[in-house]
C-alpha cells in the first residue's frame, strides 16, 4: 500500500491554495497547512480532514518574516517526515497608487510577493536536491508577463518569481525535482473583491484543479485557465511605442 503523499501549503488559506488542498485531502494526503489567520487556518484544517486528509497540522506566520522560514520548513520536514511536495500560495495584491507615493508600501509588496517566495524556495530547493525527487509549485501570475501602468509592482514582483523558477528548474532538473510555475489570470477570490467581474474570471475550483493535476504531470509552466497563454502571446508583442498607450 501506497504512504500518503506528504505536502507543505504555505498561504493555505488563500482561496485557490484551499481549493488545490481539498483535492489532495480526497487522496488521503498528510498536510502542512501555513497561514497568516489562526482562525482561518483551523477553519480550512478541520475543512480538509473532513474531506478525508489522513493529518492536517496548520500553524500561522507571517511570511514577510523572512529569518523563520528556515526553521518553518525544518519543523514541517520533521513533522511529516518528509516532503514529496511544496505549493507555496500566499501573496497580497496592494494598491498601486498608493505604492506610487510611498515608499515602505512599495517594499511591502515586493517582500510580501517576491523576496518571501524568494526565501522559502531557496531553503526548499537545497532540501529536495539533496532528497533528489519531489515537486515545487509557486503560484505566480500572468501580471509578471509586461509591466503594465495599472499593476506594475504586483507585476514586478510575479515576474521576478517566475524568472527565479526557471532558473530553479533548471538546476534541480538533474536532481529529479519538478518545479511547477502557475500563472492564473483573475480569479474570483477575496483579494480581487474590490475589481468588477467579468468573463475573463475564473474560478477557485477551477483553478484550484489545474494546480493538483499540473502537481501531479509532467507540465512546467502552467497559465490557467488556458486562454490566457495566446492573450499573453499577444500582450508580449506589443511594441512599447503603442502598449504605452493602451489604458491597460
Amino acid at each position: 500500500m501506497n504512504q500518503p503523499t506528504k505536502i507543505l501549503i504555505i498561504g493555505a488559506t488563500s482561496a485557490i491554495a484551499h481549493e488545490t488542498a481539498k483535492l489532495f485531502a480526497r487522496d488521503k494526503a498528510e498536510l502542512y497547512l501555513v497561514g497568516r489567520s489562526p482562525e482561518k487556518s483551523k477553519s480550512v484544517q478541520n475543512d480538509l480532514l473532513a474531506r478525508g486528509a489522513t493529518s492536517a497540522t496548520c500553524v500561522t506566520l507571517d511570511l514577510a518574516e523572512l529569518g523563520k522560514h528556515e526553521k518553518l520548513i525544518t519543523t514541517a520536514v520533521e513533522k511529516l517526515g518528509r516532503l514529496d511536495a511544496v505549493l507555496i500560495a500566499h501573496g497580497s495584491l496592494g494598491e498601486q497608487a498608493l505604492c506610487e507615493q510611498d515608499v515602505a508600501a512599495t517594499l511591502s509588496e515586493l517582500t510580501t510577493n517576491c523576496l518571501s517566495v524568494i526565501s522559502l524556495l531557496t531553503i526548499l530547493a537545497n532540501y529536495f536536491e539533496k532528497q533528489k525527487k519531489g515537486c515545487i509549485a509557486v503560484i505566480s501570475s500572468v501580471a509578471g508577463e509586461r509591466g503594465r501602468k495599472s499593476n506594475y509592482v504586483y507585476g514586478t514582483a510575479k515576474g521576478a518569481v517566475s524568472i527565479f523558477l526557471q532558473g530553479l528548474r533548471n538546476r534541480l532538473a538533474s536532481s529529479g525535482v519538478r518545479v511547477v510555475t502557475i500563472k492564473p489570470g483573475f480569479v474570483d477570490t477575496p483579494m480581487t473583491a474590490a475589481i468588477p467581474k467579468n468573463a475573463l474570471f475564473a474560478k477557485p475550483g477551477d483553478v484550484g484543479a489545474a494546480i493538483y493535476k499540473a502537481m501531479q504531470s509532467g507540465k512546467e509552466v502552467v497559465y490557467t485557465p488556458g486562454f490566457w497563454w495566446p492573450i499573453m502571446v499577444v500582450i508580449k508583442s506589443i511594441p512599447e511605442s503603442i502598449f504605452k498607450k493602451l489604458s491597460l
